[in-house]
């Protein structure tokens, strides 16, 4: 069965950079904008407790004015149920989140906090919210989204594209291994996290990956040639993958 392959664009660092000084500039929503009309399938923000980057009113103005579906990752925490809930994007990812991180280190623990874990992801489903996880790729963390009755998994790219030499083969086997189990369980897969040109191609490959969030890449090569180049760029790395492999490209 060919699936379509689309691809989500994280603006969060085009915040970052904002905050690096204060002011406007640069507008992480005209950001937004460019990557609907350069081919994102959505747009994907992480609204952090500590407000790094995006912030509440960003959230509120994608959502007046995005075309495209905004994918807000998000902790499990009230506060940001709250804000979820509020302004109902069409997909919530909760993500795992620790202050003193850089960047998100790894994925949820699903398998070990499905107590906690339940009750927001039943709210955000009874909103109408689509609800995702962000996991490694682990088929005891499958099994547990399928227990809190999450219909999407996102999984967790980083060890794949920070790896080396064998040790990328390995990582990328369980990618693989992983999206397979996501299959036969019934879960909508997802993939991310530190993709590049470099990396992206066999994981686009995979059949039953139907999105990619892709976010600080993009946004460090716009410095350097234009986000729209960027994201046209990533898209056709994408598109080549999955045709080669037997798929297609979202519409």
């Amino acid at each position: 069965m060919k699936r379509v392959l689309r691809l989500g664009v994280n603006i969060d660092h085009v915040a970052t950079i904002r905050n690096a000084r204060g002011g406007r500039h640069p507008d992480p929503i005209r950001a937004a904008k460019l990557a609907e009309d350069a081919g994102a399938d959505g747009i994907t923000a992480h609204l952090r407790e500590d407000r790094r980057h995006i912030s509440d009113d960003d959230i509120a103005a994608l959502m007046a004015k995005l075309e495209v579906p905004l994918n807000l990752e998000m902790a499990a925490t009230d506060e940001m149920l709250k804000i979820a809930l509020r302004h109902r994007p069409h997909a919530a990812c909760i993500v795992p989140e620790k202050r003193e991180e850089r960047t998100t280190e790894g994925g949820l623990d699903a398998a070990g906090g499905r107590r906690h874990l339940k009750p927001y992801v039943e709210a955000l489903k009874k909103a109408g919210i689509r609800v995702s996880l962000f996991i490694e790729p682990d088929a005891a963390q499958l099994e547990a989204a399928v227990r809190l009755g999450a219909p999407v998994v996102e999984l967790h790219t980083g060890a794949y594209c920070e790896a080396r030499g064998r040790n990328r083969e390995t990582q990328y086997r369980r990618l693989l291994d992983a999206a397979g189990v996501a299959e036969t369980l019934g879960l909508e897969c997802h993939a991310g996290h530190g993709l590049t040109y470099t990396t992206v191609g066999p994981v686009a490959a995979i059949p039953t990956i139907v999105e990619l969030n892709i976010g600080h890449f993009l946004i460090g090569e716009a410095i350097f040639g234009g986000l729209e180049s960027a994201i046209k760029r990533m898209r056709a790395l994408m598109d080549k993958a999955r045709s080669e492999a037997g798929g297609e490209r979202s519409a």
